[in-house]
């Protein structure tokens, strides 16, 4: 029984290492790199709290070593689906019945975990699996998920102090209430940090949850999952699977106590789930809550104003962290004439001077892309470029080897067409493609950077002008949920910035705030009346 309200106040970020030479941090994770390369671990999938083994393994290489072996995980198929439901749904009332202190401390202690004693391995398992350096992986799998655990123990409590007035002899009250049903999280390779706040956030509302997350993420999912157990997760709240997509929206999709899907992917995989949903519809309990965060073809325009380093800087960064793998990563860049020579003359220098390499060699800014199949789809961009004409040419990069590891080179394109093909279409990959345009025809730059792309996820001005910023801001209001100014369009911060966006980028319930947790609750108003009313007549109805 609880005997007081508790309080979980607003946190602070995470502070970000910097991995420096000489610095404690960076040894430590050299030293957790080699300790994971050494061993081949076996990886199970996690259903209602047992380890479970099929047998059918799928190895786990590094995407900058393609022969090296991290682990296997264990495959499953449409029968563990079930039972991953199953396991749910008979955890579900215990853990929808838990007050929320026993909740909220959970999640509060998987968050210093991370911070403490798995921060190396969190790190590792992303930089390995995922193939992001030092850097990308600190700000991702320790500090966006530590305050993505933290925050949402904060929003959560701040949403249940959220209660109605009442009125002369009566008392009101809110009661949040989780889903009547199980919530499917379906998360991607790219952040290890949405991998884990996709399943949790909707089970610290009191859901359970079937996760599956993209077999390129399995190495750093299955960490974090062992972490959530050792925070004290009871069994079958959430349940960790390894089946393929169409299988876990055959399944899934098609239960009677489907209650919601939590998903980050392709537009394509999102829309195809929508649309099944729709279909389903009289199958189900509830409506269920549709929340997904899905492409994007990012933008930065400059002003004829802006600093030339700023934006060298923006799309350097923006394009390239992470090998452009990013939702939110540069993708088209609008120049202004009076500028343009000198961007280029930089921007070219400053890729030119980007190493690339594996993981464990920390002077490597950009390392592999995921998998072949991204690896073959980026590199068709680049090749195409041969039969476009005039209309685009690279003037950095280019260079594709998949020998030893998935690298492909940061290229930047030049589309003297604004309607190229690389400024329109997600690429997903290493890949910027510049326009320029004439520094007295702002306004006309802006509605092109509004009509270009279906998404609107993120984008950046650059200008040292306030009118430009103004007017730049109205008049994308809707091309991106998350814009940037003086700034490169990546790197939302928890708390600070919460991210989604809108049209075919998705359903903007912006991750890292209340709005995002809103969405697994569901609201019960109860009325209590101390007095009530023993006679049905009212005073008007009578004659004198």
């Amino acid at each position: 029984m609880n005997h007081g309200y508790f309080s979980y106040p607003i946190p602070v970020n995470e502070p970000v290492l910097n991995y420096a030479p000489a610095s404690p941090e960076r040894a430590t994770l050299k030293k957790t790199l080699t300790a994971l390369k050494s061993e081949t671990i076996d990886i199970p999938m996690y259903i209602g709290g047992q380890e479970v083994r099929t047998g059918k393994t799928v190895a786990i290489n590094p995407p900058h070593e393609r022969k090296h072996v991290l682990g296997n995980f264990h495959t499953g198929d449409a029968s563990h689906v079930q039972q991953a439901i199953d396991a749910a749904l008979e955890a579900r009332e215990n853990w929808a019945n838990s007050s929320w202190d026993f909740r909220a401390h959970i999640f509060l202690k998987a968050a210093d975990l991370i911070a403490t004693k798995y921060r190396p391995y969190m790190n590792g398992t992303t930089m390995l699996g995922q193939s992001k350096n030092a850097y990308q992986a600190e700000i991702d799998a320790a500090c966006e998920l530590i305050d993505f655990l933290r925050f949402n123990v904060h929003f959560l409590s701040e949403i249940y102090k959220q209660q109605p007035i009442s009125g002369p002899g009566v008392h009101n009250r809110m009661e949040w209430r989780p889903l009547e049903g199980f919530v499917l999280a379906v998360t991607p390779f790219n952040f290890t940090a949405i991998g884990g706040n996709l399943p949790t956030s909707a089970a610290m509302c009191g859901n359970v949850v079937v996760w599956k997350p993209a077999n390129t993420q399995v190495y750093s999912a299955q960490m974090f999952m062992r972490i959530l157990k050792e925070a004290g997760l009871p069994d079958g709240v959430i349940n960790l699977i390894y089946v393929d997509g169409p299988t876990i929206g055959e399944v899934c999709l098609n239960h009677h106590h489907f209650a919601g899907v939590h998903f980050t992917g392709s537009t394509g995989v999102f829309n195809t789930m929508w649309k099944t949903i729709g279909e389903n519809i009289a199958k189900y309990k509830g409506y269920p809550r549709i929340v997904g965060e899905t492409g994007g073809k990012d933008f930065v325009i400059a002003h004829k104003s802006a600093d030339v380093d700023a934006v060298v800087t923006a799309l350097a960064r923006g394009a390239f962290e992470y090998q452009g793998q990013k939702c939110s990563a540069a993708s088209r860049a609008y120049i202004p004439s009076n500028m343009a020579d000198e961007v280029k003359k930089k921007l070219v220098a400053a890729v030119k001077s980007m190493k690339m390499g594996t993981v464990e060699d920390f002077s490597n800014f950009i390392n592999a892309v995921i998998d072949e199949k991204s690896f073959d789809k980026i590199e068709k961009y680049i090749k195409d470029l041969g039969n476009g004409g005039d209309k685009a040419s690279i003037l950095v990069g280019g260079k594709c080897d998949k020998t030893k590891g998935y690298f492909i080179e940061p290229t930047v394109i030049e589309a003297k067409d604004p309607y190229y093909v690389t400024m329109c279409e997600e690429i997903f990959g290493p890949v910027l493609t510049l326009h320029v345009y004439d520094a007295e025809n702002f306004e006309e730059a802006l509605h092109l950077v509004n009509t270009t792309s279906p998404y609107a996820l993120t984008g950046a001005i650059l200008s040292q002008d306030r009118a430009s910023i103004h007017l730049a801001t109205k008049k994308l209001i809707n091309a991106a949920g998350n814009f940037y100014i003086n700034d490169k369009p990546t790197g939302a911060v928890v708390g600070q910035q919460p991210f989604g966006g809108a049209r075919t980028s998705g359903t903007n319930d912006k991750a890292g705030s209340m709005i995002n947790l809103y969405r697994w609750l569901s609201a019960r108003t109860i009325k209590e009346t101390f007095n009530p009313a023993t006679d049905y007549q009212y005073p008007f109805l009578q004659e004198s």
